[in-house]
């Protein structure tokens, strides 16, 4: 495993508020951020990484194999910034940051978030950054969501778009994330999302993060990996109902070891924007579909993925080229489950490279589509 790189800057950027889609409003927003590398001097080489669901502004920190000196996101060519989403609770505003109308932090009356609202913010930012356009956006999960809408809502300011595992959830994405969140409002603890900062609800949060490990990995891993052996540590699960197999010790492991690191509000809201993330959707102010975008895409699924399936991202490649769309799609063959684009982030490097360093407009032949086994190779 690769050593992060520190950012050359973090630090935060205030603004006095932003409406929501929601209609409502959150007064003195804060956005926690990250540089690393250096803006040149005609602002054309910023690169913004998009966080999946319980990431952060450290984009260094979860996408190591790919951000630093001659590494894909090339830290002496770009400037990669990366923006904790409005609603986390690793720096920018969110449940957990004091609400100025009271003081007190905003806890269950954080209002809902949308993935547009989170791009919205993240727009503010740039143009206080001084930069035109994105050279690219690029992300995973609810950061590819986030991609795609940047792509979608502001087509003039983004050359690139890299999305990763990402379209609109289907139904039985709709469907876990329910689960998860019903999991945590289920927590005595939970006290209407009002929970004490020291009594919050534990075992409802490591629930949800249970169940979102099992749509994270894929049955394939989950066999070569545990297969039906007991727990490791040496529990017999035919003695007693406690004793476990070993695929439940490492699912109690992972929501054990999340509940310090993450807040349970911040994971609902979160988890809700993901569900409500729409391609194309209408309200009374605009509309937004694919004929919008101007951007290049690059759209990658990945093969052992049913969180996002792989057939999906496809079907939206698809769809893209029919109006027009300057798209490319491959395929990402691993056993990894969705999970695939942070474990074998070093796989995806030659791809985004090649996206990334192309010259020419004639680079890409968006009416050809496959895919190519035993890794992440560019359709060409």
């Amino acid at each position: 495993m690769a050593k992060a790189i520190n950012p050359t800057f973090e630090g935060n950027f205030n603004f006095t508020g932003i409406e929501l889609e929601s209609g409502r409003t959150i007064h003195a927003v804060r956005l926690h951020y990250t540089l690393y590398g250096k803006l040149n001097e005609a602002k054309d080489n910023a690169i913004l990484i998009c966080h999946a669901l319980t990431g952060s502004a450290r984009v260094a920190d979860w996408w190591t194999d790919l951000i630093g000196e001659g590494k894909a996101f090339d830290t002496e060519k770009f400037c990669v910034i990366g923006i904790n989403a409005i609603g986390s609770c690793y720096g920018s505003s969110g449940p957990t940051t004091p609400n100025p109308l009271t003081g007190k932090p905003y806890r269950k009356d954080f209002p809902l978030v949308t993935i547009g609202d989170i791009v919205e913010t993240q727009a503010k930012l740039i143009d206080h950054l001084g930069i035109e356009k994105l050279h690219t956006v690029a992300g995973g999960s609810i950061g590819g969501q986030q991609v795609l809408e940047w792509a979608l809502r502001f087509p003039h300011k983004v050359e690139r778009c890299i999305a990763i595992g990402a379209t609109e959830l289907n139904a039985l994405g709709l469907a876990l994330n329910h689960l998860q969140r019903q999991a945590i409002q289920f927590d005595a603890n939970f006290q209407n999302g009002n929970y004490r900062h020291d009594k919050p609800p534990r075992q409802g949060l490591a629930l949800a993060r249970a169940i979102a490990t099992c749509s994270y990995k894929s049955p394939e891993l989950f066999n070569e990996r545990h297969g039906r052996f007991p727990n490791r540590n040496g529990e017999d699960p035919f003695s007693t109902i406690e004793e476990r197999f070993d695929v439940a010790g490492y699912l109690d492991y992972q929501g054990e070891s999340f509940i310090n690191r993450f807040d349970a509000n911040s994971y609902i809201r979160l988890s809700k924007a993901m569900d409500t993330f729409e391609i194309a959707r209408k309200n009374e102010l605009e509309e937004k579909s694919l004929e919008r975008i101007t951007a290049k895409l690059l759209l990658i699924g990945i093969s052992s993925d049913w969180l996002f399936p792989d057939e999906d991202v496809k079907a939206l490649a698809e769809k893209a080229q029919s109006v027009g769309v300057d798209v490319s799609y491959e395929s990402f063959f691993s056993s990894q489950g969705h999970d695939a684009f942070l474990s074998e982030a070093n796989r995806l490097e030659p791809s985004i490279k090649k996206f990334l360093d192309y010259k020419q407009e004639s680079f890409f032949q968006p009416k050809s589509f496959s895919a190519y086994r035993g890794g992440c190779s560019l359709i060409l």
